[in-house]
């Protein structure tokens, strides 16, 4: 079974990724957890909340995060609901970052679904600070949704990759198992000017054939130009339904949202996107 954990702050795009969640193991049994953060919302963006006030506002909270919850689940479980689905909340007093982490840690999670930006964001970026964060710092794969993303299966699957990082074998097999039961074909996409790979570039390019195994896999090259144009030329000539980076520190992934060159770039992502961690866990 797989677990899935939602974060939500209750907005339109949050609950637009745990419809596309549901979609995506609509005939896998499943268990998501939905789960709200209200830490910041007791303390207050400048910790301006008087000590004796802090276990009132704390319960107050509490008990306003577990009846919107109630009533979000209410909302998607569905008429008839389906059976493969379980659904819990989970009211967090902490911030987002680390009550998914310590919630990713402590329940074993599968991955994390969640919207593009929230609320309060930026319409004019990609991604909001929050995505950004969980982004960079959660010890799972994290599935990022736009909301203007109408549900279809992922037919093609874009994956940047360089083959420099060994993989983790769990991270493939999600994507893998993801891609199999879609028939999804896996563009694995090198972007280089060199025509042949290092021995280690060969050793984890084979680890990801030999892991891969239900998808069909596919392995492309392009020349070096704006990485950020042939990600969005290849996600067009492909129709690709989903884009997969690798998170590591020193790359073209960090470059691009660490450092807010999103916009600079012009990667405006139309289409989910999921960010392996490659972290051991």
């Amino acid at each position: 079974m797989k677990t899935v954990l939602i974060p939500t702050d209750f907005s339109k795009n949050a609950l637009h990724a745990l419809q596309y969640a549901q979609e995506l193991y609509k005939c896998e049994r499943a268990c998501f957890f939905v789960m709200h953060a209200f830490g910041e919302e007791v303390y207050g963006e400048y910790n301006t909340v008087a000590k004796e006030d802090v276990e009132k506002l704390k319960e107050e909270k509490k008990q306003e995060t577990e009846r919107k919850l109630d009533e979000l689940l209410d909302l998607v479980q569905g008429e008839p609901p389906n059976p493969l689905h379980n659904f819990e909340a989970v009211a967090c007093f902490n911030n987002l970052v680390d009550g998914v982490n310590d919630f990713v840690d402590d329940m074993n999670i599968d991955l994390v679904v969640m919207g593009t930006k929230g609320a309060t964001s930026d319409h004019k970026t990609t991604f909001g600070s929050f995505t950004i964060e969980v982004f960079k710092y959660v010890k799972c794969p994290v599935l990022a949704v736009p909301e203007d993303f109408e549900y279809r299966q992922p037919k093609a699957i874009l994956f940047p990759t360089d083959y420099l990082l060994p993989y983790k074998r769990r991270e493939l097999k999600l994507l893998g198992d993801l891609a199999g039961k879609f028939k999804s074909k896996v563009h694995c996409l090198y972007i280089t000017d060199f025509d042949e790979l290092s021995p280690r570039q060969e050793d984890n390019k084979l680890f990801l054939e030999e892991t891969l195994t239900k998808p069909y896999l596919y392995f492309e090259t392009a020349p070096v130009k704006n990485k950020a144009e042939v990600i969005l030329e290849h996600i067009d000539k492909k129709e690709a339904g989903m884009l997969v980076m690798m998170n590591s520190r020193h790359s073209f992934f960090e470059d691009m949202l660490y450092r807010s060159t999103v916009d600079l770039l012009g990667l405006k992502i139309k289409i989910p996107f999921m960010v392996m961690q490659n972290l051991k866990r």
